[in-house]
């Protein structure tokens, strides 16, 4: 995800510099970027780091770091944030030594989220995975650099949630397939090693709207940045050519970008943060391609 974001540095030009501007301008004085709050969290700090990596910029990642330490084994954290925490170790072990104790405490904080039909879910000890809860547990383990235990229990629960048209829910409970989820199983599945259907790329294809951006569902009213991102990002992943949707995708992002240096979420959201601005980037990045 992080090499596609970077390749729309070529594409953003001077606009490159707003956007650093404006992520940095995001970071609070203990080291996590700003959610929608305005206080610190780690969901939005994975979002500042990677954009600001991905475009070049520089941060205080010693102040980062500290911010991320407090966090210790994340036994406190929920998955989402988990896996967040994760990620932020990855962006920083770059910036000094690994820490293969720190690393194999959170993954066995992560097997707390193990659900009994092998993939992880939002609750500890669940019956049932989720698609978006196998996406986050595949993505820590591998930023972690360590291998992730029952493989084929991680595929079979993403499998389980596959619909008759080639979508995906993110849980048992749903009967129809989202971008979000569809997106995040064809990534997990493709990371696994696993064969992704034609007819899931054709169901994320037609969440394209002839006039520029992904739906979230078949009824959802408007496009957005988020299913968007994550349906390029999917279909890239399974080989499928981006010729069709590629030139209204371009122009719905550029509807979304605001002069202060950041993308919003869709056109009724006036809050700018990381996390659109991000997926923006990575978006921009598959579709001028290599």
């Amino acid at each position: 995800m992080l090499a596609a974001a970077a390749r729309a540095k070529g594409l953003l030009d001077k606009s490159a510099a707003d956007i650093v501007a404006f992520v940095l301008a995001e970071m609070n004085p203990d080291g996590g970027f700003k959610g929608r709050s305005g206080a610190s969290d780690l969901y939005y700090t994975v979002f500042g780091i990677e954009a600001i990596r991905a475009l070049g910029g520089k941060m205080n990642t010693a102040l980062v770091s500290d911010y991320t330490d407090q966090f210790a084994d994340g036994r406190s954290l929920d998955l989402v944030h988990l896996a967040c925490l994760a990620r932020c170790r990855a962006n920083l072990a770059e910036a000094g030594e690994p820490q293969p104790a720190f690393n194999e405490a959170i993954a066995r904080s992560l097997e707390l989220y193990r659900c009994a039909d092998g993939g992880y879910g939002s609750t500890p000890c669940g019956a049932r995975g989720t698609a978006y809860g196998c996406f986050l547990a595949l993505g820590a383990y591998q930023d972690l650099e360590l291998t992730l235990p029952d493989r084929a229990g991680l595929a079979a629960c993403i499998c389980s949630l596959a619909r008759d048209d080639g979508g995906y829910a993110n849980d048992a409970t749903i009967e129809t397939g989202s971008t979000p989820a569809t997106a995040a199983a064809v990534a997990a599945l493709h990371y696994l090693g696993e064969s992704v259907s034609e007819a899931s790329s054709r169901w994320l294809l037609s969440r394209g709207r002839a006039t520029g951006g992904f739906l979230a569902t078949p009824t959802a009213p408007i496009p957005d940045m988020l299913s968007t991102a994550t349906a390029v990002h999917a279909l890239a992943l399974a080989g499928t050519a981006l010729d069709s949707v590629r030139q209204p995708t371009l122009e719905f992002i550029d509807s979304l970008w605001s002069t202060d240096g950041a993308f919003a979420g869709n056109w009724l959201d006036d809050t700018l943060d990381c996390e659109y601005t991000y997926y923006a980037l990575l978006a921009l990045g598959h579709l001028i391609g290599e």
